[in-house]
């Protein structure tokens, strides 16, 4: 039979679809990237905000009409969603043939069994190290844990996800290996908070030496971690990313706001001083790092001062890349029986102020790198075929910028070249 997958949601998110296919092939079905041509199509869902919920529901719906005029037999979705909403859902959407939540996975092949109704039950079970990488020639995302401790008031995960649960740091290193047997350049360090990595299995935190192991690996060229919680980035930390060469200059650090009132709220263990110590001490030892963060606008609780100290901090510290979210009140989370919820239309408000002056500071900082050379990875081509979609060090997949270079026909996907910077648009580069 023919299957077809659709993530959604988060890198995390579609390291697991990676290991649902890689359990499908493994068992001989075809897998198809068209929904019409699928038998079987799986969507894996993200549940975290109500904008993913949403789009979840849509797709969902969308991929059922492949029952009716397709040839789709079975519809599965799996993932966040699922976990949160499931009676809901199977209530709501009678086109789906399965429902599997993220703690139901060990058991995936045994209901894929019984859906298909076949007798002999495999024992197959998802495995990290038979997943199919689908983020292109030469990226993988390496997940390092499962799972969440912070319990910050606004966040679901915890209860969706369960607490932090450390993968060993052997079978971390053995499926890097096999990433860079198989030819993947740059391994993207994932999981909902690298920086607590190995402290329920070592008692301490082990990212630096994790990543450390990783730059002696033979064949990649970059590595790269997310998600590192600001009051867990330590010296060594920022030691081992200064003195390794394979490791990029770009730290992903998840701060949500500055007013020292609402991150107490927001029960975050960092406060506005500590930040500013953080990202003082990484910029003093990486001058030229890349810091990209994440803001949350229109908390519980929000006033105007609130607010005025969290505009004038991203106006005064500059962040390379910002993420701004407004405040989505979740079910079942503590921030969502607050009493003091921010209108829509304030938010909304906020949300503009920020993004209208990070753009300013994202156009001076882009007019900053022409002239400058770059080392970078050729992801894609243009609909036209004209131009490269190459990523520096300072770009993300997905997330980031683009350096768009003209194509000569000399190189291919996959490529590493170096470019010259000759001008910048919007939130890209053009190099040659």
């Amino acid at each position: 039979m023919k299957v077809g997958f659709v993530s959604l949601g988060c890198s995390k998110n579609l390291v697991d679809t990676e290991m649902f296919v890689g359990m499908f092939q493994k068992e001989k079905f075809e897998i198809v990237n068209q929904p019409q041509e699928a038998q079987i199509i799986v969507v894996n869902t993200c549940g975290f905000i109500q904008s993913a919920k949403e789009e979840a529901i849509n797709t969902i719906l969308e991929m059922a009409e492949f029952k009716k005029h397709g040839k789709c037999k079975y519809l599965v979705v799996t993932g966040c969603l699922v976990k949160r909403y499931k009676k809901e859902l199977e209530k709501a959407l009678p086109e789906v043939d399965l429902f599997l939540s993220v703690d139901e996975y060990d058991q995936m092949w045994s209901k894929i069994q019984d859906l298909l109704g076949h007798k002999e039950k495999s024992k197959n079970v998802l495995d990290y190290m038979e997943r199919v990488v689908a983020t292109g020639n030469k990226t993988a995302y390496l997940k390092i844990a499962e799972g969440c401790s912070n319990h910050c008031t606004y966040c679901a995960i915890p209860s969706i996800r369960g607490e932090y649960v450390s993968r060993p740091m052997g079978a971390v290193l053995r499926e890097a290996q096999r990433l860079a047997d198989l030819g993947y350049q740059e391994l993207i360090v994932i999981a909902q908070d690298t920086t607590k990595y190995g402290i329920d299995l070592y008692g301490e935190p082990k990212l630096a030496e994790l990543l450390e192991k990783l730059c002696q690996l033979d064949g990649p060229r970059w590595i790269r971690f997310l998600y590192a919680y600001p009051e867990s980035i330590t010296d060594e930390l920022i030691q081992v990313v200064k003195e390794n060469d394979k490791i990029c200059h770009y730290f992903d650090i998840p701060l949500q706001h500055f007013s020292d009132k609402i991150l107490k709220r927001m029960n975050r263990n960092s406060n506005s001083k500590s930040i500013q110590n953080t990202i003082h001490k990484i910029k003093a030892q990486i001058p030229d790092v890349i810091i990209r963060t994440t803001m949350i606008v229109g908390f519980p609780g929000e006033s105007e001062e609130d607010f005025a100290q969290l505009y004038e901090f991203i106006k005064t510290t500059q962040f390379d890349k910002l993420g701004v979210f407004q405040y989505s009140k979740e079910e079942g989370t503590p921030a969502s029986k607050l009493n003091d919820q921010i209108h829509h239309k304030t938010k909304q408000k906020r949300w503009n102020q920020i993004m209208q002056e990070q753009e300013k500071i994202s156009k001076a900082k882009l007019q900053q790198k022409i002239g400058n050379t770059y080392t970078a990875l050729i992801d894609g081509i243009t609909e036209d075929g004209k131009y490269f979609m190459a990523r520096s060090y300072m770009d993300i997949p997905d997330e980031d910028g683009i350096i768009y270079v003209p194509n000569t026909g000399t190189y291919q996907i996959g490529d590493f070249i170096e470019c010259k910077i000759i001008d910048s648009k919007g939130y890209d580069l053009i190099g040659k």
